[in-house]
């Protein structure tokens, strides 16, 4: 759909931002969402003003409203206009740290640099408070790694595959507990650090390629 790096950076983290619930549900309102930016996604945050933010008002998906919306938005365009964009702020937490923690906690006190959030701050998650942070690892993995099918785009270089860390969610999880991968019972970042250093035994260079059989037995197979 997109084929400039920063408009499928700023797609991917808006339909990240959306992914729970029913796939298709998801996929359509994403779609929708990224077609209210006339010029693209990129064009429109880093260009658009405060009343171009008024027929977002009435976006809604699941608990995620139209001032969360708005919210968004203006946070995404400080985040291009005033920090150089996603890319530099993931990959400038990532070397401060050495880790996907540092890029996903830096990221998070950037994006509450754009104004207060208020009720918004629940749908960006913090891993400094034991987060699992399935989306935001999600959105990561389609950035940094490259799987050749059209899924995970590799735009972002700076990060390595290796760093990268699960997306854990109930289904994931549930899958992981049962083939013994993980023995921490909540699915927080504890977990997270847990079965990502058991998915690294296996492929130290690419311990996240493995979500698509975990999430997968889970959900489809019913495995967990």
């Amino acid at each position: 759909m997109f084929i400039l790096k920063e408009d499928i950076e700023i797609a991917g983290f808006l339909t990240a931002t959306l992914a729970w619930g029913q796939r298709t549900t998801i996929i359509r309102n994403a779609t929708r969402l990224t077609g209210m930016m006339p010029g693209g996604p990129h064009a429109f945050i880093t260009g658009h003003q405060p009343a171009d933010r008024e027929r977002f008002l009435h976006f809604v998906h699941r608990t995620f409203n139209g001032l969360d919306c708005a919210w968004f938005l203006e946070a995404l365009q400080h985040i291009y206009n005033q920090h150089g964009g996603m890319e530099q702020v993931f990959t400038a937490g990532y070397r401060a740290e050495g880790t996907v923690f540092g890029a996903l906690k830096k990221f998070r006190e950037k994006l509450f640099t754009a104004g207060p959030a208020g009720r918004t701050s629940r749908h960006v998650p913090d891993v400094t408070a034991n987060s699992a942070a399935k989306r935001l690892n999600m959105f990561l993995r389609w950035m940094v790694r490259h799987d050749h099918r059209g899924v995970d785009f590799g735009l972002w270089k700076d990060i390595p595959p290796s760093a990268l860390m699960i997306p854990l969610d109930v289904h994931s999880g549930n899958t992981a507990r049962k083939l013994g991968l993980l023995r921490r019972k909540q699915n927080d970042w504890k977990a997270v650090e847990e079965l990502t250093a058991k998915l690294r035994e296996f492929d130290r260079d690419d311990p996240v390629k493995y979500d698509y059989a975990l999430f997968g037995l889970g959900v489809f197979e019913k495995f967990g």
